[in-house]
């Protein structure tokens, strides 16, 4: 399963990176494809950030919420375009199921 990381990042040190890194370890440890917005570069404009997320949120078959997402304008948007497009919503406590080899 191909799934896409949302969650805070704005405010956060090192915007989160911790925490979306952590969630990525773990997804891939269990079989999946990760789509981590952490892994972007510096130096892009909010709006471009987002239109790239967007994009690979399109490519995803499933989206995991960070905790704190309901804070984040950004990860709002998220959840609601992935709600948009009916895609499972996991979270860290109800987690996507280990990948089929």
């Amino acid at each position: 399963m191909k799934i896409y990381i949302a969650g805070p990042m704005t405010g956060y040190e090192d915007f989160n990176r911790a925490a979306f890194n952590k969630e990525a370890e773990r997804l891939q440890r269990h079989g999946h494809v990760v789509l981590n917005p952490a892994t972007l570069p510096g130096g892009l404009e909010q709006r471009e950030y987002m239109d790239i997320c967007f994009a690979m949120l399109r490519c995803a078959d499933a989206i995991l919420l960070l905790p704190g997402w309901k804070a984040s304008s950004g990860a709002t948007a998220e959840y609601h375009y992935a709600y948009k497009m009916e895609l499972p919503v996991f979270n860290t406590l109800e987690y996507p199921p280990v990948a089929k080899a």
